[in-house]
């Protein structure tokens, strides 16, 4: 049985991201010479990986797996989405908070920009408003303060 195991760097620390159920090919924590770890999460994936990236400030982590798909986690391991992929995307990186995918596809040549927004439900049952109750309401939010 492969295990696929992914070292990176996120926000300081070593994440280690793995496809199977058991974690027996490294130990939880230790030491070797100058280097510690210790484990701070798993993260069980639905399909094998083939590359990983984090969004800078280590809110998302972001998983390209062979079924053509990228699968989107929080901090608490929960799946908030997956994005479909073309067959040839090889390697994914994201934005620095998150907000862009980009895709290599090695068998087009090509590199492709995802923008991404997170859906986020807001229970407005029992609170006060104005105006009809079934009004469209579109929310908009600027990340640049120039």
């Amino acid at each position: 049985m492969r295990t696929f195991m992914k070292i990176t760097l996120c926000a300081g620390l070593l994440c280690f991201v793995y496809a199977q159920s058991s974690f027996a090919t490294a130990p939880v924590s230790g030491e070797n010479g100058k280097v510690e770890w210790t484990q701070l999460n798993t993260i069980n994936l639905p399909n094998q990986p083939v590359d990983v990236s984090h969004s800078l400030d280590g809110r998302y982590s972001f998983f390209l797996t062979k079924e053509r798909e990228v699968l989107i986690y929080d901090q608490k391991g929960s799946l908030l989405g997956r994005v479909p992929v073309a067959k040839g995307v090889s390697a994914i990186d994201v934005g620095p908070r998150g907000q862009h995918l980009f895709l290599i596809d090695s068998d087009k040549s090509i590199a492709a920009t995802l923008a991404i927004n997170f859906i986020v439900n807001i229970k407005t049952a029992d609170s006060p408003y104005k105006g009809k109750v079934d009004a469209p309401v579109t929310i908009a939010v600027y990340s640049d303060f120039q």
